[in-house]
């Protein structure tokens, strides 16, 4: 249930698509589904919607140990949990798990140059780029840093709390400073350091562009 009435122009994401489908001339069913359809189809019969809107929360009708797969019964072909699939192999798809290596890694010269693995995890009390403008959860984050393992931070001499600059080969990319943090939560030959701050928010102002937008698998 809304807490207030839509503000302005605002609307909720399902609108929005709604329209787009429209207007690009889709006609599946599904994007003519009001937020009442979409919501109905979540909960599947599992909970009385009515008394969901009403009360605002309801315990679903499920034992107090619920394990629906202590005994098998997954929702494939064999009724079990598989590792080799025969389904996907049908569809010209590996049937069992394969480990895909990211694509920079292909090239041995650049892998060497840049050794360090970066990843940008979204930052704990941000929601994408949501709430990063308000100060008490700015707060709560401190400033952006990049984490390091110590012996990373130690073999390019760097200290904890020192700014530093980070960047890789791509020039379409955008350098960006940061201040280090070295610690053993950080695993060795990787960096990371959440992802979300606006811009402004950065040292010197520029936002972090370092992950390709090649799509992965």
């Amino acid at each position: 249930n809304p807490a207030i009435a839509p503000v302005g122009e605002a609307l909720p994401n399902s609108e929005i698509f709604r329209r787009l489908a429209a207007r690009l001339g889709f006609e599946e069913p599904c994007f003519r589904d009001s937020d009442e359809d979409i919501c109905r189809t979540a909960l599947a019969g599992k909970a009385d919607w009515e008394a969901l809107k009403r009360d605002g929360w309801q315990r679903l009708a499920l034992p107090e140990r619920h394990a629906p797969f202590a005994h098998g019964g997954f929702p494939t072909p064999s009724g079990k949990c598989e590792f080799y699939s025969a389904w996907l192999e049908t569809q010209g798809i590996d049937p069992l798990p394969f480990y895909n290596p990211p694509a920079e890694l292909a090239d041995e010269a650049l892998a060497q140059r840049y050794p360090l693995a970066f990843l940008s995890p979204p930052a704990r009390h941000f929601l994408n780029s949501s709430f990063a403008n308000l100060p008490r959860f700015r707060e709560f984050e401190r400033e952006p840093h990049l984490d390091m393992h110590p012996e990373d931070a130690a073999a390019r001499g760097i200290r904890d709390g020192d700014q530093v600059r980070i960047y890789n080969a791509t020039a379409i990319r955008c350098a960006s400073i940061t201040r280090a943090a070295a610690t053993p939560c950080a695993r060795a030959s990787t960096a990371s350091r959440a992802a979300a701050w606006w811009s402004r928010r950065r040292y010197g102002g520029r936002s972090s562009r370092l992950t390709a937008a090649t799509p992965t698998t």
